[in-house]
């Protein structure tokens, strides 16, 4: 007679965990570490992370030279001195980088601005709960070398869209978004096959940085291509950089560590052992109802839900903020607007060590997660709070600036990769659905951020980090208060036993 039976929780954390340090310390000293295969797909990874992110930030600061800067006046600049200025912080005059013939240059009012830049969001909310689950299906290699592919394409079609009219424009960043969220949400499919769970803090966050060096990188030279050559080059660029990336990703990237032509057989065996308790979830039913019930995932959603409001707050408005306080022209305010930025990237990977590092010192995986959490969304979003009352200083609001996007990518080894502790078979999906609920935020922050400074010219900034912090604060606390870092009882491994 056989019946489905529960592994009992306490026996199987007990086994899995010393298992796991006996794999460790048999195998650890053999297998190599910086330059493995498994950190060559974490930088592939980090690469395709990268692109896709640059394709997704350029039309932020290509919008300063793309609209008519002569056609608004000022919604944006509260109580600072100086010329007036356009919708998007610029000088009120035409743009001087770019000549007559050069570049296209379009009457789009802050709100249209609004709506194309919130497009490419509502394309993601559709892709990436498919995406994590496809990905952990028929592999990440088809399912994100695919979907950076069609990202690519459409990045290079972005300045014929824009001449085709706002319809076609605001489709392609649709069609576009739909691809990037797979890319986003099946990503993490990678480290349920390729990431001892020991090295999982600093697989995840190198790869996860490829966004912030995204981030930074189009908006540094965005700015810089759109003076010498015109916006449209900045979009043919990346998208051309795409493609590139794109044949890396088909030719050396694999699923998993048995399927690798070349990978060191020591290093084969210590990831396979390393992972040996968590089985793959091909042959179980994802358990839909237990995770719908979850508050541990839950608590993720809405976490990440909160420090994505954060996220694309600094990512859409950092260029129009500094051009609303300091007046600069595109160039300086691409060098500004990408210093924080690569702070960032600094710090998020060197927190995934730091985090690691805390693991190996038998810290509980739930407190450096949380730790982690409260570090990237606190500061920061206090920081920007204070922001709107210390306009006067450069140097200080620079600071501030910095420091907070800075440390908001600790959450990288915070909530980000929790599912990968509490559900490591079924982490792909939960990743995937808890990015799709978080992406609402990034379909509503630029929308309602920029009814909040068209609404009010005085206090529109104070509004939009007030708002903010009090999302941010939420998140937090709901996820302090339900967020775990042990494998959930419906997660683990369901066996047939005999009686």
């Amino acid at each position: 007679m056989a019946t489905m039976t529960e592994l009992s929780s306490t026996e199987e954390k007990n086994k899995y965990s010393q298992d796991t340090q006996v794999d460790e310390k048999l195998i650890l000293r053999k297998a190599p570490s910086l330059c493995s295969t498994r950190y060559g797909i974490a930088f592939l990874a980090h690469l395709c992370n990268f692109t896709i992110m640059a394709q997704n930030v350029i039309m932020n600061i290509s919008m300063v030279t793309m609209v008519n800067s002569t056609g608004h006046q000022s919604q944006f600049n509260n109580s600072t001195e100086g010329p007036p200025v356009d919708s998007f912080g610029g000088p009120n005059n035409a743009p001087k980088s770019l000549p007559a013939g050069k570049a296209p240059v379009y009457d789009w009012s802050p709100q249209i601005q609004g709506i194309i830049f919130g497009s490419i969001n509502y394309g993601m909310l559709l892709t990436l709960v498919p995406g994590g689950y496809l990905a952990g299906r028929v592999g990440t290699k088809r399912v994100l070398g695919f979907s950076l592919f069609g990202s690519s394409i459409l990045s290079l079609f972005t300045p014929l869209a824009a001449d085709l009219g706002l319809v076609f424009l605001i489709a392609t960043r649709l069609l576009q978004g739909l691809t990037q969220g797979s890319v986003f949400g099946g990503q993490f499919a990678l480290w349920e096959r390729w990431g001892p769970p020991h090295e999982r803090s600093r697989l995840c966050s190198f790869a996860l940085s490829g966004m912030i060096m995204g981030a930074f990188t189009a908006i540094l030279l965005g700015g810089v291509i759109s003076q010498a050559l015109g916006w449209p080059f900045v979009f043919y660029i990346f998208g051309g950089i795409g493609c590139v990336c794109c044949l890396l990703w088909f030719v050396l990237v694999y699923d998993d560590p048995v399927s690798h032509p070349w990978i060191n057989v020591t290093e084969k065996e210590y990831i396979i052992s390393s992972l040996a308790q968590q089985v793959s979830s091909s042959k179980q039913s994802l358990p839909i109802k237990a995770v719908v019930r979850s508050l541990p995932f839950w608590s993720i959603c809405f976490c990440s839900f909160s420090h994505l409001w954060l996220i694309n707050i600094f990512i859409v408005y950092t260029p129009t903020y500094i051009s609303s306080v300091f007046h600069v022209n595109i160039r300086d305010n691409g060098f500004l607007s990408a210093l924080p930025f690569i702070v960032a990237w600094v710090i998020g990977v060197l927190g995934g060590h730091l985090a690691d590092f805390l693991l190996t010192k038998n810290f509980r995986i739930v407190t450096v997660r949380k730790i982690a959490t409260v570090l990237g969304i606190l500061p920061p979003s206090a920081f920007l709070v204070a922001l709107p009352y210390l306009t006067s200083s450069y140097i200080t609001t620079m600071t501030l600036l910095t420091l907070a996007c800075g440390l908001s990518s600790l959450c990288q080894t915070g909530v980000y990769i929790n599912a990968l502790d509490i559900a490591p078979r079924y982490s792909s999906f939960l990743t995937g659905a808890a990015r799709g609920f978080a992406q609402i935020a990034a379909v509503l922050a630029p929308t309602v951020s920029g009814f909040l400074l068209s609404q009010d010219s005085e206090f529109g900034w104070r509004n939009v980090f007030l708002l903010m912090f009090a999302i941010n604060l939420l998140g937090l606390l709901i996820y302090l208060i339900f967020g775990e870092g042990d494998v959930q009882d419906w997660a683990k491994e369901r066996k047939l036993t005999r009686l």
